[in-house]
């Protein structure tokens, strides 16, 4: 049982009602994964939860590429639920399993295309650096633009916040599901 659950319908304050009514009439439809346990917090699970469809599903980024720096940001939080819910959807995208799997693994693939391997440099430079050198950040520039730089960002910060959420509320993978990072 996660320790903030989903918030019962008659306990729930008008703010409460609000951002849920917000995030369930948006593109998810569902108040899911982070957002019971930022539901305490109805402006910031609305807020947050806007922030999050744009990163999404609105992004320059193609699906396969703002996947992979959801699941890099997933491997480095050890975000169980986050990684669960993102690697099949990196995978739909057109990510490669092997690459899905050396990141869960945390070694580098051993082989991605050009644009998969700027992103794999600035993502994973970002998490374990907190910066990235002029040189990760030129390639990136290079290969994206600065408005897709800005966007990896975005997601890579947006993601933590999100792993922080789940991994602090303990929202656990469905029954028969295994952890794809051992405790």
């Amino acid at each position: 049982m996660p320790r903030l659950p989903m918030i019962a319908d008659d306990k729930m304050t008008d703010a409460q009602r609000r951002a849920v009514n917000s995030i369930t009439s948006g593109k998810r439809g569902r108040v899911g994964g982070p957002f019971p346990a930022l539901l305490r917090s109805p402006t910031l699970c609305e807020r947050t939860a806007s922030l999050g469809e744009f990163l999404r599903f609105e992004t320059s980024l193609p699906p396969r590429l703002s996947e992979m720096a959801i699941i890099i940001t997933a491997h480095y939080w050890r975000a169980q639920y986050e990684w669960f819910a993102h690697a099949p959807l990196a995978q739909k995208g057109g990510l490669a399993d092997d690459i899905i799997e050396a990141i869960r693994v945390g070694k580098r693939p051993a082989k991605m295309a050009a644009d998969e391997e700027a992103l794999y440099n600035f993502c994973t430079e970002l998490h374990e650096k907190k910066r990235v050198s002029d040189a990760t950040y030129k390639k990136a520039v290079e290969v994206f633009g600065e408005t897709a730089v800005a966007e990896i960002i975005g997601l890579s910060g947006y993601y933590v916040l999100v792993s922080m959420a789940l991994n602090v509320s303990g929202v656990e993978l469905p029954a028969g599901e295994k952890l794809p990072f051992p405790e």
